[in-house]
């Protein structure tokens, strides 16, 4: 197995992108990551998307996004895992370049979301959930989060304004991100004071419908060091999966898909949690922040919201979570997600990331963490300054 890097990232400014399709801004995000990388041609192209079928009507997504790219015949796939598809996308990425299959090839993410109703994004997005034991009877995402920090904040004591403090970091964050949705602070009050969507979480808990794409270019460490480009090295890759119905696993909030998709990512890189500098994990509602860091081993079971009250997740905190903003501010285009974390990740490990929250002390190794559904299943990555 060859030794895989990220030599060349891209993104767009993602949100209720009207002006723009599918396919357009694919191909702004794919074309920023191979200006980046300094190459105008790549072998193979892996695209996440969760469903293009029930969001704009379009499936074949390999296909049309090479063909418009300008990379036609090369061979391209459309990844699946949900609102892990990003990660997913990478994963095969990397192994594609592992084997010895392909070079150069980028990994991509798109959705876009916000060409139908708010009925329709409901519903393509409830094709993440168990049809028959959870969305026939009129469970949704927000119900199903609601129901996981009942759960949690009852067993460990926790306050609604310990809660509020997650998307107030994430915000913080997001606003110093030029790529962001809603790149602007919220205070603590501002979070219970808002509409609740489910007991006990208000629409600030909530990530946004969002248009985007992004894109990262991958080769083999010899390649790269040949560009003579930065890169950073992808040292670990684990993904699980657990059961998709809530109701059917041993925990309401234990989120076992991520605890092993994290230990073997982890084991593959050769390091402990402890050595991770800065990581983006899967907030799509503030309660999965804190489920995600403790399944990762970041905090003990019970810790996660009381961590991020204390700060201890902010920029310059033990751990810093979601330095991009998370899905919270930065925005959730589902098949995306999981790219754009790493986007963020690779800046940080550069030093590149703008508006004033990088990370202080030159962050040496970051992880992404993404997730699908209500944790049916879970991809993470560590990468590496070489």
């Amino acid at each position: 197995m060859r030794d895989v890097a990220v030599v060349g990232i891209g993104i767009m400014k993602w949100g209720e992108l009207w002006e723009k399709s599918f396919r357009d801004i694919f191909v702004e995000a794919a074309l920023n990551s191979l200006d980046d990388a300094g190459v105008d041609k790549i072998d193979s192209l892996v695209v996440g998307c969760m469903t293009g079928g029930l969001f704009v009507g379009q499936e074949h997504v390999g296909a049309i996004m090479a063909d418009y790219l300008g990379q036609k015949n090369i061979p391209a796939a459309h990844v699946e895992s949900a609102c892990a598809s990003g990660g997913l996308a990478l994963r095969q990425g990397i192994f594609e370049v592992a084997s010895g299959m392909s070079d150069i090839v980028m990994a991509a993410g798109v959705e876009k979301m916000t060409d139908t109703s708010g009925d329709g994004a409901t519903y393509a997005l409830a094709a993440a959930a168990d049809q028959e034991y959870e969305v026939f009877h009129g469970v949704t995402f927000p119900g199903l989060y609601a129901m996981m920090a009942c759960a949690y904040m009852n067993k460990y004591k926790v306050t609604r304004k310990q809660l509020s403090s997650i998307p107030v970091k994430a915000h913080h964050n997001g606003a110093m991100n030029p790529y962001a949705q809603y790149p602007f602070p919220i205070k603590i009050e501002d979070v219970a004071n808002g509409v609740k969507v489910a007991d006990p979480l208000y629409l600030l808990d909530c990530s946004p419908i969002t248009d985007g794409a992004a894109a990262c270019i991958l080769t083999t460490v010899e390649n790269a060091k040949k560009m003579k480009k930065p890169y950073i090295k992808i040292t670990g890759s684990g993904m699980a999966t657990d059961t998709i119905a809530l109701s059917q696993r041993d925990s309401l909030f234990w989120l076992k898909s991520t605890e092993i998709a994290g230990k073997n990512a982890l084991k593959m890189a050769g390091r402990k949690i402890s050595d991770i500098d800065c990581v983006e994990v899967h907030d799509c509602f503030s309660i999965a922040e804190a489920l995600v860091t403790e399944a990762l081993g970041f905090f003990k079971p019970g810790m996660g919201v009381k961590a991020a009250a204390a700060g201890k997740t902010a920029l310059d905190g033990q751990i810093p979570v979601n330095p991009s903003g998370g899905l919270k501010s930065k925005g959730h285009p589902v098949g995306a997600t999981g790219i754009g974390q790493v986007v963020e990740i690779v800046k940080q490990l550069r030093g590149e990331a703008e508006g004033g929250r990088q990370i202080k002390g030159s962050p040496k190794i970051g992880m992404t963490q993404n997730m699908g559904g209500s944790g049916a299943s879970a991809v993470v990555h560590i990468l590496e300054v070489e």
